[in-house]
């Protein structure tokens, strides 16, 4: 799986970013008001960040193998 350079750029923000930030943000609301299920949405954003993390790594990695395939033909 290789992403397009914008997809990629998007979802490399969305991994480092946005995800952490409203993951620690929730938790954070939660115990100061008491929000429901606040480790539970957490955890769960965090999986998700795990996961798309690893699909970023594997389209990153297999680029870089392509560029480097198609410099030594």
């Amino acid at each position: 799986m290789i992403f397009k350079n914008s997809t990629y750029d998007k979802l490399k923000y969305i991994a480092l970013v946005a995800l952490p930030a409203i993951a620690t943000l929730y938790l954070t609301l939660s115990n100061i008001w008491g929000l429901p299920y606040g480790t539970e949405i957490a955890a769960t954003i965090t999986a998700v960040d795990t996961l798309l993390g690893a699909l970023l790594g594997i389209s990153s990695q297999k680029y870089k193998e392509e560029q480097n395939g198609s410099k030594k033909l």
